[in-house]
């Protein structure tokens, strides 16, 4: 079981993100996007989006030059190890309640949640459990920027040589496996959810053609149907 998930499961995330994720780019151009909401409700989007955004790009960078420079990782690292780690778990809870936040806006919004699909459900509740987690890891197994360079960086390197070496991971315990299971789901899930938006950045906006968005959607009873108006109050409103 361990060889699938730490062999097997991230060749097969990276596969589909990758086929999968070109194949939509070329037959689906116009869904490379985030599919914003903003226009149905604006003020809890910006304090949940912001603070997430913020949060998961300063974690995602610490974990991409721990596994892609591991020598200037552990200069910056080393130098202050109590404050680095201080800081990861702020971000990792902040990342959380921001998360949390947006996820209750698609609930409390009847607008948003009518616009929200299964996927987005599945993705945004994936993505607060590997919060979570990574919080419990960083709480439960301090240190986490040392042994991260000399185990997770290796067995990743393994992966990408193709070179599978899952023993430099495979006797961690359970919490620190569930999160590695967990990244490469979401992995997997990208070219099926808006999380494409993150790899294609809309440097293609400067020449692709205008998109009309056209409303071809039925009133729904007691989801802001349009009231009938007689005719004579329509003409009146008409001539003046």
């Amino acid at each position: 079981m361990s060889d699938v998930i730490l062999v097997g499961l991230p060749y097969i995330a990276v596969a589909l993100a990758i086929l999968v994720g070109v194949y939509r780019f070329k037959t689906d151009t116009f869904s490379h996007s985030s599919f914003s909401s903003q226009l149905l409700e604006n003020q809890k989007l910006f304090w949940g989006s912001a603070l997430w955004h913020y949060a998961i790009v300063l974690i995602l960078l610490a974990h991409f030059i721990a596994f892609l420079i591991p020598p200037l990782w552990g200069v910056i690292y080393g130098g202050a190890t109590v404050a680095f780690e201080a800081f990861g778990l702020i971000l990792s809870l902040v990342g959380f309640l921001a998360l949390g936040w947006l996820m209750m806006r698609r609930f409390s919004s009847r607008r948003v949640f009518v616009v929200t699909s299964r996927m987005d459900w599945v993705v945004v509740s994936l993505l607060l459990l590997q919060m979570a987690l990574g919080f419990l890891v960083a709480l439960s197994y301090r240190w986490g920027g040392q042994w991260f360079v000399s185990s997770t960086a290796p067995w990743l390197w393994s992966l990408a040589t193709l070179n599978p070496q899952a023993d430099y991971v495979s006797a961690m315990p359970f919490l620190v496996q569930l999160h590695f299971l967990v990244g490469f789901l979401l992995i997997a899930l990208y070219p099926f959810s808006r999380l494409v938006h993150l790899v294609f950045f809309p440097i293609h906006y400067l020449w692709r053609p205008y998109q009309r968005v056209i409303w071809n959607r039925a009133p729904r009873p007691g989801l802001g149907a349009a009231r009938s108006v007689p005719e004579d109050i329509r003409l009146r409103r008409l001539s003046s």
